[in-house]
């Protein structure tokens, strides 16, 4: 059985209608957003546009499309009781498109421009000190059609020597007939603004604005800390000083913050509140701010529930987590069980995991795989995307014997969590096998 069939859907489903290019991009950046749940649908043109909305309409909270024509017909002809939002096109999405058309020598000769407006256009290039270059703008009816778009460029094309279009499939028709042209594409940035408005649309986030929010925050090496100390009074002004910052910043949470005694503490605030400081689960500056101005480490575990004895249960598991994937992480188990993290710390990590399903956690643990081997995996996952491993690559990410890693391999493989990926040569001696968590390829 494929282990990816057993993670369930996470809370907020989305449905991403747009050109398969579009797509790609739109669920790269939605995986930076573990509430969501992508419902991604190819749209080449108006009416699979309107063929994948009416399709997703009853199975997604919000629809997000990319292209403005696509979206105005979805607009016009879905009636949908969902919210409705498009990947708007902004000046950002030019400046890759005019150093495309630099490197290629295309903007002595002009360029004409359609679906930006004059002042973003005017405003790029003047930031650019490419205020010299002539360009044709279109200054025709707003989501104009494909057709009137490739006329507008082709009659431009013995003055401009490049064309920019916010079409796909305009681009591609003008490459066809040897006409230079660049596709207008919205940025990450352009759809992850995108995305956190869609967020704030949902009535699934409406309804958990209030809900509670436990955390619990430890100072990792606590006692080497205090042990390195010159004197009593160096410790307590350390302590104060740790105490102040984490006033701080649960401040920026309207929180309300108490100490548990040593190097642990514990935070309450809303899950609204919580969602926008942390840019929807994404990362946690207070790990930043503490390593920078006083060298600690920080391990924090959010617990979301339906009370304050769940939401503290599932805190403590997430601090506990942390802790086992060695702490200078934050993990998050939510109402349902799921996992998210972790989350980017003082130290940046490529990506934060979408939520790990309870019931894969559950079926993990019992092929062998304990909490904090899994804890470990899913940091490393995070903060090198890496998945594969030798033996002794593992027994060091494990802290483990390379006899013992052996063991769990062959235990893991024969529970379908681990493949064989390929061979790795060594200048002497037998090639070693290369392991894969099939498992976390997904994730």
């Amino acid at each position: 059985m494929d282990m990816r069939d057993t993670l369930r859907v996470p809370q907020i489903a989305i449905g991403l209608i747009g050109p398969p290019p579009a797509i790609a991009a739109m669920q790269e950046v939605a995986r930076r957003f573990p509430t969501f749940a992508p419902l991604p649908r190819a749209a080449r043109d108006e009416r699979e546009a309107v063929q994948a909305a009416d399709e997703l309409a009853g199975q997604a909270e919000v629809l997000l499309i990319a292209g403005a024509r696509l979206h105005l017909a979805v607009k016009r002809e879905v009636d949908a009781r969902i919210p409705i939002l498009h990947v708007p096109l902004t000046d950002v999405a030019l400046y890759r498109s005019l150093m495309m058309a630099w490197q290629a020598d295309k903007l002595a000769g002009g360029l004409s421009i359609d679906s930006l407006t004059s002042a973003m256009v005017y405003r790029a290039l003047a930031e650019l000190g490419l205020a010299e270059v002539r360009v044709v703008l279109y200054d025709g009816p707003p989501h104009a059609s494909e057709a009137e778009l490739l006329r507008f460029h082709t009659a431009q094309a013995g003055v401009c020597s490049a064309a920019l279009t916010g079409e796909e499939t305009v681009a591609e028709a003008l490459a066809e007939a040897g006409i230079a042209s660049w596709h207008l594409a919205p940025s990450p940035q352009d759809i992850s603004v995108a995305l956190e408005r869609a967020l704030l649309s949902t009535e699934s986030r409406r309804s958990k604005e209030s809900q509670m929010v436990i955390g619990m925050i430890n100072i990792d090496d606590f006692h080497g800390l205090v042990m390195r100390s010159v004197n009593e009074h160096e410790v307590q002004r350390l302590k104060l000083d740790i105490h102040r910052l984490l006033l701080g910043y649960v401040a920026t949470l309207d929180g309300y913050l108490t100490a548990l005694g040593g190097d642990e503490y514990l935070f309450i605030t809303t899950r609204g509140i919580f969602e926008r400081e942390t840019g929807g689960y994404k990362m946690i500056p207070l790990a930043r701010e503490a390593s920078k101005s006083y060298g600690l480490s920080l391990s924090i575990g959010v617990g979301f529930g339906a009370s304050a004895n769940e939401a503290g249960t599932h805190a403590r598991a997430a601090l506990r987590k942390a802790k086992e994937a060695g702490g200078n992480a934050c993990f998050i188990v939510r109402e349902d069980r799921t996992l998210i993290g972790p989350l980017e710390m003082s130290d940046p990590v490529q990506t934060v995991l979408a939520p790990t399903d309870a019931g894969l956690i559950k079926q993990a643990e019992d092929a062998g795989m304990t909490s904090a081997y899994l804890s470990k995996l899913l940091s490393s996952k995070a903060k090198l995307d890496k998945v594969d491993y030798t033996v002794h690559e593992l027994a060091s990410l494990l802290e483990i014997t390379v006899r013992s890693a052996h063991r769990l391999l062959l235990l893991w493989m024969d529970h379908e969590l681990v493949t064989v990926a390929g061979m790795e040569k060594v200048p002497k001696g037998r090639p070693r096998q290369i392991y894969r968590m099939s498992f976390m390829q997904d994730l």
